[in-house]
């Protein structure tokens, strides 16, 4: 992303709208990587977060970014260094966990599609000031689930959520069905040891949470 891009909120909206689940996903093993891309992709699910949890999380994010289709972003993001190396190695969006005004300035500045993490009327009101408008709700179910969200999101009319924490396949569609909530963020559709075709099952089963 270049420096010079000016930042806009349809583009995060965009990435938001291209599938009712984003995949978090913990790669531990990069040798794995571009293969669960491709599951995933293939299941129909393109927009796929890399947390940079694990030391090869970067190098997995440049082996996604090779499977066609894929829309690949960084999460786990908590400062402007983090976001640079996620931007080096090709992350088309940005998520963090949280949102400060260091790392808000700087995802603005680049123009990449930023998404903050937010749990509370400061969060939103912070990132409004920065003229962001779209949010993770995180962590969802912790934060008080979604009862919290609605009380959160009535003095916001402009925003809209992506939840993410504690969400599973049985209570997506729970959330999906808000109106302000364009995709919630997940782990079930690819879980530890599963094999690519079971990836690519659970990836279609969740599309289908959009009907």
């Amino acid at each position: 992303m270049s420096d010079t891009r000016a930042y806009s909120p349809s583009e995060i909206e965009r990435v938001m709208r291209m599938g009712p689940v984003i995949p978090v996903l913990v790669v531990e093993d990069v040798g794995k990587a571009r293969e669960q891309a491709e599951a995933l992709v293939e299941g129909g699910l393109k927009v796929l977060e890399v947390t940079l949890r694990t030391p090869d999380a970067l190098e997995a994010i440049k082996r996604m970014n090779l499977v066609p289709g894929a829309v690949v972003g960084a999460g786990t993001v908590t400062n402007a260094r983090q976001l640079r190396e996620a931007l080096d190695a090709g992350s088309e969006f940005i998520v963090s966990p949280g949102l400060t005004q260091p790392l808000g300035e700087a995802a603005v500045k680049s123009g990449v599609p930023f998404l903050p993490g937010t749990a509370t009327a400061g969060d939103i009101m912070r990132g409004l000031d920065l003229g962001l408008t779209h949010f993770k709700f995180f962590p969802a179910m912790a934060a008080g689930g979604i009862p919290a969200l609605k009380a959160l999101a009535a003095p916001f009319g402009q925003c809209r959520f992506c939840p993410t924490g504690g969400i599973s396949v049985d209570t997506a569609a729970d959330w999906l069905a808000l109106p302000y909530v364009h995709c919630v963020g997940g782990s079930w559709v690819a879980p530890k040891g599963a094999s690519p075709e079971e990836i690519t099952e659970l990836a279609r089963a969740a599309c289908g949470l959009a009907a």
